[in-house]
């Protein structure tokens, strides 16, 4: 089993990533195989609602950055775990734009996966940033995985992360919650017990 940790931060082993790698080594610990993907800090496009996707079945008609890519490793991955740093209360600009091309292009490989949202900050802004990401997994009918409070971290730069012993025990017992789970998953799976079948959407608005 394998789940793929998300860096959405601009820098490549700052806060986020030390958040990210506790998990990483809580999974491991548990026989779970991980790989962390950082996005790269260069700008990333936004969804344009052009339908291409879903038209060609072929991922996203934007080639230039690493959503393909990722949509790719999804479809062996087993779990997820996305991370961001906290910006005027809000997630990382690209890494939002990244999931939303990501999920929309590449739903199919993360339905019924389980998911986590990680995210640091200096001071606040974290719950209203954890609820941007983890609204993606629960309009895929996704596992969402806590640990014993929300998944965050505290601090201006990774020395600082390390010293929020509490924000790393969260990171660790987030590691362990989503290795639990993707074993339940598992043997549900040797005991013949798949996925649940959903119906066609329906699509309504609220003009009438």
């Amino acid at each position: 089993m394998k789940v793929l940790l998300i860096n959405g931060s601009s820098r490549e082993y700052g806060c986020t990533y030390t958040a990210l790698k506790e998990v990483a080594d809580s999974l491991e610990k548990n026989g779970i195989d991980t790989e962390i993907i950082f996005i790269g800090n260069e700008p990333i496009r936004d969804c344009i609602g052009c339908g291409y996707c879903k038209k060609n079945k072929c991922g996203c008609v934007f080639k230039d950055d690493i959503v393909n890519e990722v949509i790719e490793k999804a479809k062996s991955a087993d779990g997820f775990v996305f991370g961001s740093p906290v910006y005027y209360a809000h997630p990382s600009g690209r890494l939002l734009s990244f999931m939303d091309r990501l999920f929309y292009a590449g739903s199919e490989n993360f339905a019924f996966k389980p998911a986590a949202a990680v995210v640091s900050a200096r001071r606040a802004g974290t719950s209203a940033s954890l609820d941007a990401i983890i609204k993606h997994f629960t309009i895929n009918k996704m596992p969402v995985i806590s640990s014993n409070y929300w998944n965050m971290v505290h601090g201006s730069c990774p020395e600082d992360v390390k010293k929020d012993l509490e924000g790393l025990q969260i990171m660790r017992g987030l590691g362990d919650n989503m290795a639990w789970i993707l074993k339940c998953i598992k043997a549900g799976k040797e005991a013949g017990i798949g996925c649940p079948k959903t119906e066609d959407k329906i699509w309504t608005n609220f003009i009438r």
